[in-house]
């Protein structure tokens, strides 16, 4: 038994334990004397990252470092307009960064903020209301409906005590609390003599010790665990970080054997030296990370539209690499509101169509509301103690939202519950007991008699029922057999089901003992928190995208299971795993449950944040969906945290790295088919830009082997980098996403950003444009031409042939005009843009001086543009023979 077994222990054991008398409670001194000791009842908050970290943190990630490099380079050439370009795009990086993510670590402040209340205690005799933070263990504290639990209490007394514990364990209802001893395994949510910090009281009142404050609370627990939860890096990040690095390696490789090569033919040093910074400035893509960030961005407003906020810009692509989704039950997949879903009166089964307009069949056919069917909506309005009324044009519930539930299904029934009360005024009542587990309310029935209503679990309320109605509302003898085959059947499909029995009674005041016996059974309510409509087909869609959906709930097995094959998470033959049986697998076999099972209940924090690991150590890219405060720990762990943006607790928003604006787990579906298009979109701009980086390479690289003039300057490749990633490349950025995109898997997490294909492509373009450049500049050469004229045929080839691959790279495997030519007006605009930019380069005297370039005829544009339709033509070949 650890210190957490509080629940195992009798309330004394547990009193004596703290030194704390129930009766006076403690002194004012010792508490003062344990707030030392144990500190404030909150979290610690973990000290945030300096702004200057965060700041260093986004300067250091590997696609900066290659702009600081080019940056670096330029600034040695003495180009420092160039220097300023790209340092002030490092800098827009580093901002946009910086502000995206800086708020990670705000979770533990929201934390804090969750628990921080009120208490009514009891100390030195005297019961008084203080600040929730100075509570100590040992402290004796009392609780009504409507108060925040302050601190995780042993409680001592409860009468009609219950709980809503949602945010912490995802059960759905109300708990009723005691406090009896419980056995030293049960589960967290079952703990029903404990009371937990940061849940609420929603009936009756109690009282308990204080046995955990601050952080050794289970609330603090979690911010442990959300605190410890890795900042996890996205697939993209990954990759392109990897990426990165190869890329620089190749390109200090090439630049040493440009230079080695170089003074080994006898050429100067110092022109070598040069030639090879000219080969590093044009293998460098410097647009790459400007253009990562700014189509992520493009991704979040995109999103923003499809009601999905973004946190962190990463977390657009890690969507369209997921494949798995671990989603929370209860607000998340279901409407977090109890229903009435079947009724059973008169021996006649009735359904009830969800929704506020949903009716009340039976046969499939609306129902009239016979005797029997009338009597049972009766019974549940007036042994009730909720309210219902209208609020933006919806159903809301004041009160057990069982009793909600009963009500509505009454107005379905065409029945008022304020007319009912008023025909019927409520004369005595036995409020819910735990024990007796039913509730009882006596009214006057305007004759000689008044009458009870009861209700309540299926196997108290039976026994005490000598018969029960028929369809027409007269009494005949009971039949158990199928009253309780009913109830079973209800069960099996998830439904919670409760009992109605009515009394005819003598007397204004009412007993236990006057319920114990001689009911007349009136029938059963089935209800459950229904799945959210757009989410059954929203989990068909993950499906047909390759993407496999797990219920992670902390609610019971047979309510999860029957969501989840309702929502078509799984088939019949699925089974379910429980918290319980969870903690008793090892690292190896709960990787293999993981993978196996679509299914878990009952699970605590830890245990969700353990199914997220395994899942991720077999190599898933996980979403986990929540929005509870236990959800928090997993949503930071899972490769992209999805928090529910209206009932979700601002702890979950914080720790998330996305948050859904209508809670609706349909979105996710949406975000994913968004994250799929933006990431296709990148692979097209790299797929676009590298070819020209390459083929730049190759240029210099074959000067320095035939010892010639470099046929591109430094400041010339800077030109066509920086110029054709901003006006052709970006333009990709906007490029619509393909038919069928949800329709094909989830890439492999392993996969590299390019393809063997792709790789294929940057090499064929990047030989085009080796070809086309370094052929012309030779002709020009070769015909006199002075070396500026050359220079700038060189230049203008490189960009007509970026400017007609762009078209190509609008899908990497279809051609153009399957996609519609005007479908994405950016490239045209962009196209447009290049062109005249490429003339004023050519042709205006400040570029010229600028640039070292000079005037062309209309002969040497005819010969770039047939090369540059000549490399089209060459790629969509390529194209149509892969496609066979």
């Amino acid at each position: 038994m650890t210190t957490r077994d509080w629940h195992a222990l009798g309330h004394d054991e547990v009193s004596a334990h703290h030194a704390v008398d129930t009766g006076t409670g403690l002194s004012d001194e010792e508490a003062a004397a344990r707030l030392m000791v144990h500190g404030p009842n909150r979290p610690k908050s973990q000290p945030p990252r300096r702004a200057w970290r965060r700041l260093l943190d986004q300067l250091t990630q590997p696609l900066v470092a290659v702009l600081i490099v080019a940056g670096i380079v330029t600034a040695l050439l003495g180009e420092w307009v160039d220097t300023g370009v790209i340092l002030g795009v490092v800098v827009i990086n580093a901002i946009v960064g910086f502000i995206q993510e800086g708020r990670a670590e705000s979770a533990l402040a929201a934390l804090a903020r969750a628990i921080s209340t009120e208490a009514t205690v009891l100390r030195s005799g005297r019961t008084r209301r203080i600040d929730a933070e100075h509570l100590v263990p040992g402290d004796i504290v009392h609780l009504a409906a409507g108060d925040k639990v302050p601190a995780d209490l042993r409680l001592t007394h409860g009468r009609e005590l219950r709980t809503a514990e949602a945010a912490l364990t995802g059960e759905s209802l109300p708990v009723d609390k005691h406090p009896a001893t419980l056995d030293v395994d049960t589960p967290l949510a079952d703990r029903r003599n404990m009371a937990y910090a940061g849940t609420h009281v929603v009936a009756g009142h109690g009282r308990g010790v204080v046995v955990a404050t601050g952080d050794a609370t289970e609330t603090g627990r979690i911010a442990g665990l959300i605190a410890a939860a890795p900042e996890l890096e996205t697939p993209l990040t990954r990759k392109m970080a990897a990426f990165s690095r190869q890329l620089l390696v190749a390109i200090l490789v090439l630049a040493a054997l440009t230079f080695a090569v170089g003074v080994g033919r006898g050429q100067s040093a110092f022109d070598m030296f040069m030639a090879a910074v000219a080969l590093a400035v044009g293998a460098i893509p410097e647009g790459l990370p400007a253009a990562l960030t700014i189509t992520l961005a493009i991704g979040v407003g995109r999103m923003a539209r499809r009601r999905a906020i973004i946190r962190r810009l990463p977390a657009v692509e890690a969507l369209g690499s997921t494949t798995v989704i671990c989603s929370d039950k209860t607000g998340t997949l279901t409407e977090n509101d109890m229903t009435v879903r079947e009724i059973w009166a008169g021996n006649a089964h009735y359904t009830v169509g969800a929704g506020e307009h949903g009716a009340i069949e039976l046969a499939g056919q609306p129902a009239t509301v016979g005797w029997a069917l009338k009597e049972v909506l009766v019974a549940g309005v007036l042994c009730n103690d909720a309210a219902v009324h209208r609020e933006e044009g919806r159903w809301r519930i004041a009160g057990d939202p069982t009793e909600g539930a009963l009500l509505i299904a009454a107005r379905k029934g065409k029945l008022d519950e304020a007319t009912l009360r008023d025909l019927f005024p409520r004369l005595d009542e036995l409020p819910f007991d735990a024990a007796r587990q039913s509730m009882a309310t006596l009214h006057d029935a305007g004759g000689e008699r008044n009458i009870v209503y009861l209700k309540g679990a299926v196997e108290r309320i039976l026994p005490t029922c000598a018969d029960m109605l028929d369809t027409h509302g007269r009494r005949w003898p009971l039949d158990a057999e199928s009253v309780e085959e009913r109830a079973g059947a209800m069960a099996a499909d998830g439904l919670r089901v409760l009992a109605l029995a009515r009394k005819a009674h003598d007397g204004d005041s009412l007993a236990t003992d006057d319920i114990a016996t001689g009911l007349t059974f009136v029938g059963l309510v089935g209800m459950i928190d229904p799945p959210r409509p757009r989410a059954i087909a929203a989990v068909k869609a993950c499906h047909a995208a390759g993407i496999r959906v797990k219920m992670i709930t902390g609610d019971h097995g047979h309510t999860a299971l029957a969501i989840a094959r309702q929502l078509g998470i799984c088939g019949d033959t699925c089974r379910v795993l429980t918290g319980r049986q969870l903690a008793m697998l090892d690292a190896a076999a709960l990787r293999i449950a993981a993978g196996e099972v679509d299914v878990f209940a009952r699970v605590e924090p830890e245990q969700k944040l353990r199914l997220v690991g395994a899942l991720q150590a077999s190599g898933e890219v996980v979403a986990m969906t929540g929005d509870g405060v236990n959800d928090a720990p997993a949503l930071k762990q899972a490769d992209i945290g999805i928090a529910m943006g209206v009932v979700g607790t601002e702890v979950a928003k914080e720790a998330a790295d996305m948050v859904l604006t209508d809670d609706n787990f349909a979105t996710i579906e949406a975000a994913v088919e968004e994250g799929r298009g933006i990431y296709d979109n990148l692979v097209k701009f790299i797929t676009w830009t590298l070819p020209t980086n390459f083929g730049e390479g190759l240029v210099i690289l074959a000067a320095v082997l035939l010892g010639i003039a470099l046929p591109i300057t430094p400041l010339q490749i800077l030109w066509i980098n920086m110029t054709t990633a901003v006006l052709l490349g970006l333009p990709l950025a906007f490029e619509p996403r393909e038919a069928g995109i949800m329709r094909r898997p989830p890439r492999p997490p392993a996969t590299p950003v390019l393809d063997g294909a792709l790789i294929f492509r940057i090499v064929l373009v990047g030989n085009l444009m080796l070809a086309g450049a370094f052929g012309l500049f030779e002709l020009a050469v070769h015909q006199g031409r002075d070396l500026a004229e050359a220079r700038t045929i060189a230049v203008n080839v490189f960009v007509m042939i970026e400017l007609m691959y762009l078209f190509n790279c609008r899908s990497l495997t279809q051609p153009v005009w399957r996609l519609g030519w005007l479908s994405n007006p950016w490239v045209w605009a962009g196209a447009a843009s290049m062109l005249a930019l490429q003339l004023a380069f050519t042709y205006l005297p400040i570029f010229q001086q600028l640039f070292g370039t000079a005037a062309i005829g209309a002969n040497d544009w005819l010969q770039i543009v047939l090369c540059s339709l000549a490399a089209m033509a060459v790629v969509g070949l390529e194209k149509y023979l892969r496609r066979r």
